[in-house]
């Protein structure tokens, strides 16, 4: 003979490995089960935020994301099994709030000098160098793109995104992905061909 509290874990163990969708479903009926979808991509989502705006404010909107997407996951598409570039979606609307400071600080960063060296080892000296010059160059790279731009290239480049994905998480057509790519990387390799010249 089962007791509910028995019935009740086995139906939670099953959901703990069905598919977002599902889980996302009877999330509407019981609401705790959206913490599953949470345990899932929490970290991921945060991931993606930190290395966008740095891990403080990552916290605060990686929180704002998800309870974004607790509050409308009665709109999140039954059809797709992963939430995940759902998610991505409501973080990068997230992000576009904070698109002037995070340009600002792009800005920032590509006029930072290198930091002093103190000892002159062949090598490693050029080495350092040349990985904080590209890194300024970077960043100056990106703070030159668009939003959108800037979007679709780092869902590529830093969540390994498919382009369907990324049409899917940005609710834009797969061929803008294409064309916004396209002008990102192009405009990234000038960034890169700068600091070789240089």
């Amino acid at each position: 003979m089962t007791t509910p509290q028995v019935e009740a874990q086995d139906r939670l163990s099953v959901l703990a490995t069905a598919a977002d969708a599902t889980v996302i479903a009877q999330s509407m009926a019981r609401p705790e089960l959206f913490a599953l979808v949470y345990d899932r991509h929490a970290i991921t989502v945060h991931r993606f935020l930190a290395r966008r705006v740095g891990a403080q404010l990552a916290d605060d909107l990686a929180a704002q994301t998800m309870l974004a997407a607790f509050d409308s996951r009665g709109r999140f598409d039954p059809a797709q099994d992963s939430a995940l570039p759902w998610l991505y979606g409501i973080a990068t609307n997230m992000l576009r709030r904070h698109t002037r400071a995070e340009s600002r600080h792009l800005r920032a960063l590509a006029k930072l000098d290198p930091y002093p060296l103190e000892q002159r080892h062949d090598e490693t000296v050029t080495d350092r160098v040349s990985a904080e010059a590209a890194g300024r160059e970077l960043a100056a790279g990106l703070a030159r793109l668009n939003p959108q731009e800037r979007d679709v290239l780092l869902l590529v480049a830093w969540e390994s995104l498919s382009y369907e994905e990324v049409a899917h998480a940005l609710d834009v057509p797969i061929g803008t992905v294409r064309s916004r790519l396209h002008r990102a990387r192009a405009k990234m390799r000038t960034a890169l061909l700068e600091v070789s010249d240089d």
